[in-house]
């Protein structure tokens, strides 16, 4: 039996001795840890059995994080294919079903046994942690705990480990989040960063002064905080300029089971080795060297129901590997650059979401947007933004595509719609968060 790790059902430390070992000893940690994952593959998943068998590959061999380049990728289309077979235990031992948010394609199912609800607490509350939240904070949760969601019951369970106090309030109605805030002062927020500024505008408009509440910090989730250089990007200036917050980075996904979050020192989201084996890769699946840029591939440690061997996540991202301010010597992973699959070859010029949802954001007038990307007659790249706003002069326009040739070299095309038609394509009925890039490329 492929056992948890003791360090999760240890009295939690702020930081994990793991985390503060030397990168040499970290290695011969995660080696160990690897060998244990492939004989539990070996013995429990059907589709690393066959896996193993049809690539040729002699796990025994297998020794090093580097021998990791033997073994073939695992895709998303693997997952989707052939979900089940990733399954390493019996039926009745499954607890809980999340699935994936289904951003690029058909959701996928997790199953999670209690241990790895174990897994998933220990991750969150050490990742809080990181961010300064102890047993003496409150901290309100302004996410969905229900739709098959990971990430809020993912909260909740790290939130109830660390000792500290929950307000269960889900996404929406500021309202209701001002009532909650000045009713049981939540010193921490989880949040959608866009959404602070909607509490922002609230506040404004009902006479709450925020910078008087008791929020000193959000953990930010679904949207990037930082270029890649660290400094604050368009949307986080916007919300620190008015509401002095202290705002903390997190990257995760249902697939990882696990969190990479910021410091104190907001200099990238840190790794934790007891959870996760990590590579960066180039196109060709082969690892890229210390502080280059590329694809993000996965190996998680710890779960029981569907652990995942070398699992592309489509994320492209950069490595920082000095030694943290805050005492840990694992490696921090940088704001996300953006998808594999959304980047947009535009008249020449590479483009990802992330940068175009940033100069979208540095303008106050712009309600909100979505962004459609298409092939055109020729099978090139096309971009369309729709804008809601209240200025829709020629003048603004051309405002807002000037920004867009000082910043990326080119214009899209750009278009004034009604708030509600965008917003009826930005909230699906099936969504969990917002969708502010639609792909309607030919595959």
């Amino acid at each position: 039996m492929y056992k948890q790790n003791r360090l999760m059902t240890t009295l939690l430390k702020t930081i994990p001795e793991i985390e503060q070992a030397s990168t040499a000893e970290i290695k011969t940690f995660q080696n160990k840890k690897l060998v244990e994952l492939l004989q539990y593959l070996n013995t429990n998943s059907s589709f690393y059995q066959r896996k193993f068998q049809t690539d040729k590959i002699d796990i025994s061999k297998i020794k090093t994080i580097e021998d990791l380049q033997e073994i073939t990728l695992t895709t998303k289309d693997d997952l989707q294919q052939y979900n089940d077979d990733f399954i390493c235990v019996e039926r009745n031992k499954i607890i809980d079903y999340v699935t994936t948010s289904g951003t690029l394609g058909k959701p996928v199912t997790f199953a999670l046994t209690d241990a790895d609800l174990d897994r998933l607490a220990y991750n969150e509350a050490i990742s809080f942690a990181c961010a300064r939240v102890t047993k003496n904070d409150v901290v309100q949760l302004m996410t969905t705990m229900d739709r098959r969601f990971m990430a809020g019951l993912a909260y909740f369970l790290g939130i109830r480990k660390l000792g500290a106090g929950m307000i269960r309030v889900g996404a929406g109605i500021p309202e209701l989040q001002w009532d909650s805030i000045l009713k049981f002062k939540p010193t921490y927020l989880i949040a959608v960063p866009s959404f602070l500024l909607k509490l922002i505008q609230y506040a404004e408009a009902n006479g709450i002064d925020y910078n008087a509440s008791s929020v000193k910090g959000v953990i930010c989730i679904g949207e990037s905080l930082r270029k890649e250089d660290f400094s604050l990007n368009t949307l986080s200036k916007k919300i620190t300029d008015k509401w002095d917050v202290k705002l903390y980075s997190t990257y995760a996904s249902t697939e990882m089971g696990t969190a990479f979050t910021e410091c104190e020192h907001l200099q990238g989201g840190h790794h934790h080795p007891e959870l996760i084996i990590t590579e960066i890769v180039d196109d060709n699946g082969v690892v890229v060297q210390d502080g280059e840029e590329g694809e993000l591939v996965i190996t998680t440690l710890g779960f029981e129901a569907l652990p995942l061997l070398r699992f592309k996540t489509g994320d492209v991202v950069k490595a920082h590997y000095d030694t943290c301010g805050c005492g840990r010597n694992t490696m921090r992973l940088g704001p996300v650059v953006g998808r594999k699959k959304q980047m947009v070859k535009y008249k020449g010029t590479t483009i990802y979401p992330p940068a175009m949802h940033d100069l979208l954001n540095h303008f106050d007038e712009v309600d909100c947007y979505i962004i459609e990307i298409s092939t055109n007659d020729i099978g090139t790249d096309e971009i369309l933004i729709k804008i809601a706003s209240e200025d829709t002069s020629a003048k603004f326009l051309t405002k807002i595509k000037d920004h867009f040739r000082a910043k990326l070299r080119v214009a899209p095309v750009i278009e004034f719609h009604d708030a509600k038609e965008i917003n009826k394509l930005r909230f699906p009925k099936m969504s969990r968060k917002p969708v502010d890039f639609i792909d309607k490329r030919m595959s």
